[in-house]
Parts: structure tokens; C-alpha cells; sequence
């Protein structure tokens, strides 16, 4: 069995436009700061995961 941190990765939540997921990691592009934030809570809300700032532009939301 392959156990790793992806597993528990749920979503990526992003202002950077180039950002791809090279895994089955979903990523929300958002136009704005205020979008990303709504958008990350959302998501968050809805799988009951966590928000996580990465200060890249970047929030991760994952299941611990």
C-alpha cells in the first residue's frame, strides 16, 4: 500500500493562475483574495476539512 500525504490533501484553493495539480488534487482558481478566502471556507465547510495557508497565494484544505 502507498500511503502519503496526498492522500489527505482535499483541495487546493489559488490566485496563481499557473499552479496545475500534477495528482487528482482539485485546484479553484479565484480572481481575487476575498474569492479565495469564500471559496476555501466553502470547500472546507463542505468536505469538513481544514484550511491551511501556505503564503504562497495558496490555501490547502486537508483532512487530518
Amino acid at each position: 500500500m502507498d500511503f502519503g500525504i496526498k492522500e489527505n490533501i482535499v483541495a487546493i484553493v489559488t490566485t496563481d493562475k499557473n499552479m496545475i495539480s500534477t495528482t487528482t488534487v482539485p485546484v479553484f482558481y479565484a480572481n481575487s483574495e476575498e474569492q479565495k478566502e469564500k471559496t476555501a471556507l466553502l470547500v472546507s465547510k463542505i468536505t469538513m476539512g481544514m484550511v491551511h495557508d501556505l503564503e504562497n497565494g495558496s490555501y490547502v484544505i486537508v483532512k487530518h
